[in-house]
């Protein structure tokens, strides 16, 4: 794909996502076969006189390894991968998979095993010092999974890679201004009826640094605060497997009951530790270009009109928080569209069928987001 929107991409990428300085060293890891992405950022990194290096991984490769792998070879691949993580000042991974259901037959508890023994020992670090971005690339096979043509794929995709995040992050200050005096959220909708408290707890802005696309701001719920049902409306990949209507009844933070096309493999998903049945995240979607699920959790956790929740670790720890092995999100679309629903805070009505309707969050609003830019 040559398109100057690649460029852009990396421009903003080197420069504002992870602010790229001279003499800084940036690994870029590719997952699949992108290399034009990977090409530009690679050039960008030059231009900012800083030091890239690139690695790519493979889905199909990794799923033959934790078939055969011992626990002390992930122990092995950790100690090599994380001494070259710990010695880089920036991290950029690319996702350019060619199928996500790639590792949906490898056993819970050898996923599991990767998850705690590898992916947390070299990529834990890196979240407190490295700056870093996760993106996805515009592939066919993204596009096949939004069924979507692929032109049309790759004009959703700058459309919200490219958004001015700058300006999107100064309009997300009112929320994060509200949702720090909150305590009480209540989520009502079709199948829905949840309640949990946020107060004191940390609220955070998403505009592009470590994710794109980007957009959202998200709270960390009191883990025993959580009560009440909610029916999630968006199909979710995780570890390999494509959940649908999920439906979790919540009693003091704990998961009691969970439903999903895939019961069974749910279930097991929960089992995994005993932070796995509650909560770690609740977050509000904001992207004015995003409106519909495309199968990425990266885009379809921002999509406007939309909250989710995250099943497992908080995002940010602080005390009253949930710590798990996983950190799982699930979406639910509010729009009108997708069956309505209503956020409120403090039994103030804020949000109705994906809409602001309060005065101080109406610039969130998808159109005069869109307007600005």
């Amino acid at each position: 794909m040559k398109d100057s929107r690649i460029e852009q991409l990396a421009r903003n990428v080197v420069a504002y996502s992870v602010s790229l300085q001279k003499g800084e060293k940036l690994l870029i890891e590719v997952e699949g076969h992108d290399n034009v992405l990977a090409q530009a950022i690679v050039r960008e990194a030059y231009r900012a006189e800083a030091y890239p290096f690139v690695v790519f991984t493979d889905q199909s490769i990794l799923r033959t390894q934790l078939m055969h792998s011992s626990l002390e070879q992930l122990e092995r691949l950790a100690a090599y991968d994380f001494v070259r993580m710990d010695d880089m000042d920036a991290y950029v991974l690319i996702r350019a998979n060619e199928n996500g259901s790639e590792l949906s037959d490898i056993a819970p508890e050898k996923l599991d095993q990767y998850w705690k023994v590898y992916y947390h020992h070299v990529h834990e670090p890196r979240w407190a010092k490295t700056k870093w971005c996760i993106l996805s690339y515009p592939s066919a096979a993204a596009a096949q999974l939004a069924k979507m043509p692929t032109e049309a794929f790759e004009d959703l995709y700058f459309n919200v890679c490219n958004l001015d995040y700058s300006h999107l992050s100064q309009q997300m200050d009112a929320l994060v201004s509200l949702l720090s005096r909150t305590d009480k959220v209540r989520i009502t909708g079709n199948g829905t009826d949840l309640t949990m408290s946020i107060k004191g707890m940390p609220v955070r802005k998403d505009a592009g640094l470590q994710n794109l696309p980007d957009g959202e701001v998200y709270s960390v719920p009191i883990k025993h605060s959580i009560n009440g049902c909610i029916s999630f409306n968006t199909p979710v990949h995780f570890r390999g497997t494509l959940f649908d209507d999920i439906v979790l009844t919540f009693e003091h933070g704990q998961i009691i009951d969970a439903t999903a096309n895939d019961t069974a493999k749910l279930l097991e998903i929960l089992e995994v530790d005993e932070g796995a049945r509650y909560i770690g995240e609740f977050g509000i979607g904001l992207n004015p270009y995003i409106e519909k699920p495309v199968g990425d959790i990266l885009f379809d956790e921002k999509i406007w009109g939309s909250i989710h929740l995250a099943i497992g670790s908080a995002a940010v720890q602080a005390d009253n928080s949930n710590l798990s092995s996983i950190h799982w999100d699930i979406v639910c679309n509010q729009r009108e569209e997708y069956g309505g629903g209503q956020l409120w805070f403090d039994d103030v009505l804020i949000r109705e069928n994906g809409y602001f309707v309060i005065a101080e969050l109406e610039t969130l609003n998808p159109e005069k987001i869109r307007g600005f830019n």
